[in-house]
């Protein structure tokens, strides 16, 4: 009973490569999640204000509105303000990923190229409700 209960977890994939959504629609709908997706970020912030998602996977390098202003609009909308967001993105440096997860609300950081286990894991860590970073900030002082 609990099968037909469960909803399925959707997750909007906001990116502007073509290939590279494709190739994410492809990943989350193997796992069993079901995909949203949008090519800019007026786009994703309007699917995310009529869709609802479970989850965001976030490009912060896309044209016009960039990742940083999506980030910006959406924490001053309380519809979709908590919204978690996880980064997909080419900003690789220890520093990059170090300033966007202490400036923003991003819960997770993916960097691409990735492997499909590492997005997977990453989604399924953000919707059990734990994010990398915190495991990560403990691990500094060590």
């Amino acid at each position: 009973m609990t099968q037909s209960t469960t909803k399925q977890q959707r997750i909007l994939c906001i990116e502007d490569e073509v290939l590279m959504l494709d190739l994410i629609r492809l990943i989350l709908e193997s796992a069993g999640y079901v995909f949203l997706g949008a090519e800019d970020g007026v786009e994703g912030l309007e699917v995310m204000r009529a869709e609802r998602p479970d989850l965001v996977l976030l490009d912060l390098m896309l044209p016009e509105v960039d990742g940083a202003e999506v980030l910006l609009r959406k924490k001053k909308d309380p519809a979709i303000r908590d919204i978690p967001v996880i980064a997909v993105t080419a900003l690789a440096s220890p520093f990059d990923q170090l300033m966007w997860k202490r400036r923003t609300e991003i819960k997770d950081y993916v960097t691409k190229p990735f492997k499909r286990r590492e997005l997977l894991s990453a989604i399924e860590r953000v919707l059990a409700g734990t994010s990398a970073s915190a495991g990560q900030e403990g691990q500094a002082g060590k």
